[in-house]
């Protein structure tokens, strides 16, 4: 029998800028609101495992610190916020180990970019959260620190690779996170534990400082990194302070002027009869409202060549070019055609959104699964009582990921077993803010 945590977030804890707010008026202090957090993590963590490395001493100071920009006149808009980030972020003086052995002692000593620029708006870091091995699972669970459970049901994951950011979030001990993305890292979490995650376009914000531990070479192709968050305000301004430069605006638009093309299915993998249901009962939701709602359109690009272009393209990013199957190397013409295979999709993406404002999908077929130790290219999923191949899900993350667009991953509803259902909300290239735009009234056209 499936184990139903008591650790969903309350309702009267305050997300991140009603956080900041509090302590601009005085109602509380960045220090009492670190000691608050600290005292969730330590009341609700045991079971689920999100929080892996700790830092509350140096908290506590950072809060101190805080205070002190506060009373001298500083207005930043994060000041005193606590939050956690994902442990594959180099924050100086805390371990880097992206959840592999060999590197359990490296200790970097400069913080990421993301994790200066928000300690410059004003956050108290209070540690890092738990990831798989190299960043490479839908779930998370390595011999360093352990597993991290789903806050929801304890029998379940929280998703990869930022699941112990999504975790922390979802059990409400923290109201903000930051992860990583390339397969679906920061969308799945969010859509598994019931909030709020962006994977913004390619090359917006800096990956600097998220190496693999003790390298600092150049990213990945297709990864970023991205906010998590409770709630769309919270999640826009995060992205607006990681952000390289500024995004576009998505205006103060009513609902009937926007166009959006809603997608319950895909060719290559399955959905579950409870996502797409939701997804249906969304698209008639917001059609009530006024949007203009299309369930196909010719402009598609075609999904079933991207998804073997996408896999090809993450294998070998994420294998660093060594084939893992014995076969021969990719060359580089190969890499080339890849690329401009890539570039060709991208512009048909762009194309269709010269007619639609957003494409909503789901964020992946099934919700928060059980544990599965099962090595991932061998893992299997039962979907409405048909066994596929784990791996065909990555269909899902790929819509965005490989035409580097951005995606907010929002939770719409839960499934019979009171599971978290998210979609993503794909926008065109730079407009971030449009997904999270959209992305908002989803969340409010559901009962």
């Amino acid at each position: 029998m499936a184990t139903i945590a008591s650790t969903r977030p309350a309702v009267s804890e305050r997300g991140a800028i009603e956080t900041a707010k509090a302590i601009r008026s005085g109602e509380t202090t960045a220090l009492l609101e670190t000691e608050a957090a600290i005292a969730r993590i330590e009341a609700r963590d045991g079971p689920i495992n999100a929080v892996v490395v700790r830092d509350f001493d140096s908290a506590r100071h950072q809060a101190q610190e805080m205070d002190r920009r506060l009373a001298a006149g500083d207005t930043a808009s994060l000041l005193g916020v606590p939050m956690t980030v994902k442990e594959s972020f180099d924050v100086a003086g805390l371990p880097t180990t992206w959840g592999l052995e060999p590197a359990k002692d490296f200790i970097p000593t400069n913080d990421a970019v993301a994790v200066k620029r928000l300690k410059a708006a004003g956050a108290v870091i209070l540690g890092k959260t738990n990831v798989p091995p190299l960043l490479a699972d839908l779930q998370s669970n390595n011999p360093i620190y352990g597993r991290t459970n789903n806050p929801h049901d304890h029998s379940r994951v929280a998703g990869g690779s930022s699941g112990g950011s999504a975790a922390a979030l979802g059990s409400g001990m923290v109201p903000l996170e930051i992860g990583s993305d390339i397969g679906g890292s920061i969308r799945v979490p969010a859509a598994f534990n019931g909030v709020w995650g962006h994977k913004p376009t390619f090359g917006a914000l800096s990956r600097d400082g998220h190496y693999f531990p003790g390298t600092d070479g150049a990213p990945g192709e297709l990864s970023v990194i991205g906010p998590l968050a409770r709630n769309a305000d919270d999640l826009a301004l995060a992205l607006n302070i990681l952000s390289n430069h500024p995004l576009k605006r998505a205006g103060n638009r009513p609902a009937s002027e926007y166009r959006v093309l809603v997608l319950n299915e895909h060719p290559s993998a399955r959905v579950a009869t409870p996502i797409a249901a939701a997804l249906n009962e969304l698209a008639d939701a917001l059609h009530d409202l006024g949007v203009h709602i299309d369930r196909t359109s010719d402009l598609l690009p075609d999904l079933e060549t991207q998804q073997r272009a996408y896999m090809k393209m993450l294998n070998i990013t994420i294998a660093r070019g060594v084939p893992q199957d014995g076969a021969a190397p990719t060359t580089l013409i190969e890499w080339f055609d890849l690329r401009d295979e890539q570039v060709r999709n991208k512009r048909q993406w762009n194309q269709l959104f010269g007619q639609y404002d957003a494409v909503i999908a789901p964020t992946l077929g099934v919700t928060a699964f059980p544990h599965d130790a099962t090595p991932l290219p061998k893992r299997i999923l039962e979907i409405d009582g048909d066994v596929t191949p784990f791996g065909l899900q990555f269909a899902f993350p790929g819509l965005a990921t490989f035409p580097m667009l951005p995606a907010t991953s929002v939770p719409i509803g839960v499934d019979p077993d009171g599971m978290p259902i998210g979609v993503q909300v794909i926008a065109d290239t730079f407009n971030d803010h449009t997904a999270i735009a959209v992305a908002r009234l989803v969340n409010g056209a559901m009962p």
